[in-house]
C-alpha cells in the first residue's frame, strides 16, 4: 500500500511539471509566427511606397505596411538604418515619406523571472510538496496503526444523538421484555436507590429471539428511555485477520464506557464471536477466542459502582459459550417471543401510521391472516402495500393492498407470465382443491382462507390457511391432520387421474420432515417416550456440522418404520375423506380452474353444511 501511494505522489508531481511547462509554453513563445524579410526585400517595398513605418530596437527592424500588415527585418549591428537603405538605393524621397524611429529596449521582466521560477523556486515548491505529502501520509500511516485497535462504536444517547428517538411506545408488543428492562433503565436513572440496599444490577442482558422479532430495536428503544451514551457494535467488528487485534478492541470499548458511565453497551449478533471455545476450527488460539477470552475478562472485572451494562442480542443462544452465561456476566436472559394476533396489529400499525391509508382498512383481519411474522415480516407487508398502491398511481393504501402483500411476502410475486396449459390448471385445480377438503374435514386443522391457482413463487398454486387462534403447543391428532392436509393434494390427483405429478415434492418434503420430529424428537409413536438424535457441539458457520446419532441400526430401522407409518396413516385419511367428499372435490375444483381464486366465503359456500359436519368422524 505504501508503494502504490509513493508511485501515485510521483505520477502526480510529474503531471504538475507537465502542465507547468506547458503553460509557460505558451506565454513564452508567441502564438503566431512573425514574417521576416531582408533588408533588400524592405528596399524594394519602400521604393514602391508600401511602407508606412518602421521602428528600430536595436538591430531588430519592426514595419508596418500601409495595409497594416506588420514584417520584421534586421540590420547590420552597428550601422545606421538610413545610411544601410541609402547604400542598398532607397528613394530618398520615399524614404522621407516613411515614419522612422528607434525604440530604447527595454528589459523584459520575464526574461530574468521565467529562468528564476523555472530553474531555480518552482523545482523547490514541487519537491517540497512531494516530500511534505510523503511525511502527512507515514504520519496518518503511523495514526491508523494506533486507530487500528479502537473499537469501531457507534455512539448514541445523552450527547449529539440527532437521529429519531425510540422509546418503549414505539415498540409493540413483547410486554415481559419491556417490564425487564425497565428496571435496567430505572437503574441507569437512579443508580443510588439500589447501591443504598445493596442491590446488584445484572452486568449483562441477553437479548434472545429469532431474526425479525426486534432485539435490536428493544435496544434502542433502552438507550432512548436511559437518555445515557449508548454504544454500539456488532459483534463481527472485533474480529480482524491480525492477531490480538480484537482483544484491544474490547478493551478499548470498555474503557470508553467506563469513561461514559453511567452507559449502556450493546453487543448484536454476539455468536460471531461467542461460540462455544473449542468447538470452531484454530483451537485455543483462534483470534475468536483471544476476543471472547477478553470479553469474559472485562464483564467479570467490573465494578458495581460502574453503571456499565451490557445488552447482546443472539438468535443462537445453543451455539455460546458456557462461561458469557453464567452469573456475573449475562446472568439474566429475556426471550423475545414473535408477536400475537395483538401484537401483531399494533406493530402494523407503528409501521403505516407515516402512510396514507383508507377508511377500509383492517388491521385485526390482516394480523389474522399473518401467524408467525415477526416484526420485520410485518414491516415489509406495510411496506410491499405502500409499493403496491404506488404503482397503481393511488392516493391512498386500501385493505387490497395489505393483503396482496402478505402473499407476496409468503410466496413471493404473481408470475403473470407463467401461464399453465388447460391440463396442468386442471391438474392443479385438483391439487389444491384436495388440501383444502382434507383441512376442512380432519380435525385440529386451520380454517381455509384463500384457494388459489394463481403461480407465486415456485408454488404453481397454494390453499391460504390462517389460525383462528394462536396455538403454543400441539398434539398428535393435530400433526396427523397437518400431514394428510399436505398429502391431500398428491392423493386428489391420483383419484382424478390416476397417477401424482411433481407438483406434490415441497408438499412432501414437509411431510417427511414432520413425521420424521413427530417420530425422533417429540416422542409420539410405538417408540415410546425417547428423544432420538443428539446435535453434535462441533459447529461451523452458525450450523450444526452433522447430528451424532445416540441409537443403533436397529432402532434406525424402527424409526423409518414409524416415519412409513404416519405417512401411511395419514395418506389414507386423505384419501378416505377426499373419495367420500368426490363430488365436492369436482365442485371445488372446476370453480378454481373457472375463477383462478376462491375466497373463504365462496369456499364456504360451495362445501355448504358438509364442512358443519364433526371433523373427528372422518
Amino acid at each position: 500500500m505504501k508503494n502504490n501511494s509513493l508511485l501515485k505522489n510521483f505520477i502526480f508531481v510529474v503531471l504538475i511539471l507537465l502542465v507547468i511547462g506547458g503553460i509557460f509554453s505558451l506565454l513564452y513563445y508567441p502564438s503566431t509566427t512573425p514574417n521576416e524579410i531582408s533588408i533588400t526585400k524592405l528596399v524594394t517595398d519602400v521604393n514602391a511606397g508600401n511602407v508606412k513605418k518602421i521602428t528600430t530596437a536595436g538591430d531588430v527592424l519592426n514595419i508596418t505596411y500601409t495595409d497594416n500588415k506588420t514584417a520584421t527585418s534586421m540590420k547590420e549591428s552597428g550601422t545606421s538604418l538610413t545610411d544601410l537603405l541609402l547604400n542598398l538605393g532607397v528613394n530618398k524621397e520615399n524614404l522621407a515619406k516613411v515614419d522612422v524611429s528607434n525604440q530604447v529596449a527595454k528589459q523584459d521582466l520575464w526574461s530574468w523571472l521565467t529562468p528564476l521560477l523555472v530553474f531555480g523556486i518552482l523545482p523547490l515548491v514541487v519537491f517540497g510538496f512531494f516530500f511534505w505529502t510523503m511525511i502527512k501520509q507515514a504520519k496518518t500511516g503511523a495514526g491508523q496503526a494506533f486507530d487500528f485497535t479502537k473499537a469501531k462504536a457507534r455512539l448514541f444517547g445523552a450527547e449529539g444523538h440527532s437521529k429519531e428517538k425510540i422509546t418503549f411506545k414505539d415498540v409493540a408488543g413483547l410486554k415481559e421484555a419491556k417490564e425487564e428492562l425497565v428496571e435496567i433503565v430505572d437503574f441507569l436513572k437512579f443508580p443510588k436507590k439500589y447501591l443504598a440496599m445493596g442491590a446488584k444490577i445484572p452486568r449483562g442482558v441477553l437479548l434472545v429471539g429469532s431474526a425479525g422479532v426486534g432485539k435490536t430495536l428493544l435496544a434502542r428503544a433502552v438507550a432512548g428511555e436511559a437518555n445515557v451514551p449508548f454504544l454500539s457494535v456488532s459483534g463481527s467488528e472485533f474480529v480482524e485477520m491480525f492477531v490480538g487485534v480484537g482483544s484491544a478492541r474490547v478493551r478499548d470499548l470498555f474503557a470508553t464506557a467506563k469513561k461514559s458511565s453511567p452507559s449502556i453497551i450493546f453487543i448484536d449478533e454476539l455468536d460471531a464471536i461467542g461460540r462455544h471455545r473449542g468447538a470452531g476450527i484454530g483451537g485455543g488460539h483462534d483470534e475468536r477466542e483471544q476476543t471472547l477470552n477478553q470479553i469474559l475478562v472485562e464483564m467479570d472485572g467490573f465494578e458495581k459502582e460502574t453503571g456499565v451494562i451490557i445488552l447482546a442480542a443472539t438468535n443462537r443462544p445453543d451455539i455460546l459459550d458456557p462461561a458469557l452465561l453464567r452469573p456475573g456476566r449475562f446472568d439474566r436472559k429475556i426471550v423475545l417471543d414473535p408477536p400475537d394476533v395483538h401484537d401483531r396489529e399494533e406493530i402494523l400499525k407503528i409501521h403505516s401510521k407515516d402512510k396514507p391509508l383508507a377508511s377500509d382498512i383492517n388491521f385485526k383481519e390482516t394480523a389474522e391472516r399473518t401467524p408467525g411474522f415477526s416484526g420485520a415480516d410485518l414491516a415489509n407487508v406495510a411496506n410491499e402495500a405502500a409499493l403496491l398502491a404506488a404503482r397503481q398511481n393511488k392516493t391512498q393504501i386500501d385493505q387490497r393492498e395489505f393483503l396482496e402483500a402478505i402473499e407476496k411476502v409468503l410466496l413471493g410475486p404473481e408470475r403473470k407470465s407463467h401461464i399453465l396449459s388447460k391440463k396442468e390448471k386442471e391438474i392443479a385445480a385438483y391439487h389444491e382443491a384436495g388440501h383444502a377438503l382434507v383441512s376442512t374435514f380432519m380435525p385440529e386443522t386451520e380454517p381455509v382462507r384463500k384457494i388459489s391457482i394463481i403461480a407465486r413463487g415456485m408454488a404453481a398454486g397454494y390453499t391460504l390457511q390462517v389460525p383462528s387462534e394462536e396455538r403454543k403447543m400441539r398434539t398428535k391428532t393435530g400433526f396427523i391432520s397437518e400431514i394428510a392436509t399436505l398429502l391431500g393434494g398428491c392423493s386428489a390427483e391420483k383419484i382424478k387421474f390416476g397417477e401424482m405429478t411433481t407438483g406434490a415434492s415441497n408438499d412432501l418434503i414437509r411431510a417427511s420432515e414432520m413425521a420424521r420430529k413427530l417420530v425422533k424428537e417429540y416422542g409420539m409413536s410405538s417408540l415410546g417416550l425417547i428423544a432420538f438424535g443428539d446435535k453434535d457441539d462441533m459447529v461451523f458457520l452458525g450450523r450444526e456440522i452433522s447430528e451424532q446419532r445416540n441409537y443403533s441400526e436397529k432402532v434406525a430401522e424402527r424409526i423409518d418404520e414409524e416415519v412409513d407409518m404416519v405417512i401411511k396413516e395419514a395418506q389414507k385419511k386423505a384419501e378416505i375423506i377426499l373419495i367420500k367428499q368426490k363430488p365436492l372435490l369436482e365442485k371445488v375444483a372446476k370453480a378454481l380452474v373457472e375463477k383462478e381464486i376462491i375466497e373463504r366465503e365462496e369456499y364456504e359456500k360451495l362445501i355448504g353444511n358438509a364442512g358443519n359436519i364433526k371433523k373427528n368422524k372422518a
